[in-house]
């Protein structure tokens, strides 16, 4: 059914905007767009590749924000020792894909969980 379709946007309710820009901005080292006014309130938004991602300040609903994969060229090790230095929470440490990639399972800071996947011919270290 979606063959041929690529992903565009994710939206995250978040319960404190400004964290969550300061995360996705200062941790993950995307560049996010000032906070707007929207119909459901303020709101921000940021790109990663083609994917827009938008974070709108609500009170987040478990199971309401869904799972986002970031593909990674490579350094995956690296990436994971760098979040954990950060202080985030890693919940499932780098392991096998079930394609022979590599996933790193992590929370953003309203428990939302995102995943970095890296192909198996890409290196572990940058």
């Amino acid at each position: 059914m979606l063959s041929g379709c690529t992903l565009d946007t994710v939206v995250f309710f978040v319960s404190r905007l400004a964290r969550s820009v300061a995360f996705y901005r200062d941790t993950l080292g995307l560049a996010v767009a000032p906070v707007e006014d929207g119909h459901e309130g303020p709101y921000a938004t940021a790109r990663a590749g083609a994917v827009t991602l938008v974070f709108i300040e609500r009170a987040a609903r478990a199971g309401e924000s869904p799972v986002c994969v970031f593909t990674l060229p490579g350094g995956i090790d690296d990436c994971a020792e760098a979040l954990a230095a950060k202080g985030v929470e890693i919940v499932v440490p780098v392991s096998e894909a079930p394609d022979g990639g590599l996933t790193l399972d992590f929370l953003d800071p309203d428990g939302n969980l995102l995943s970095l996947y890296q192909p198996a011919d890409a290196p572990r270290r940058r």
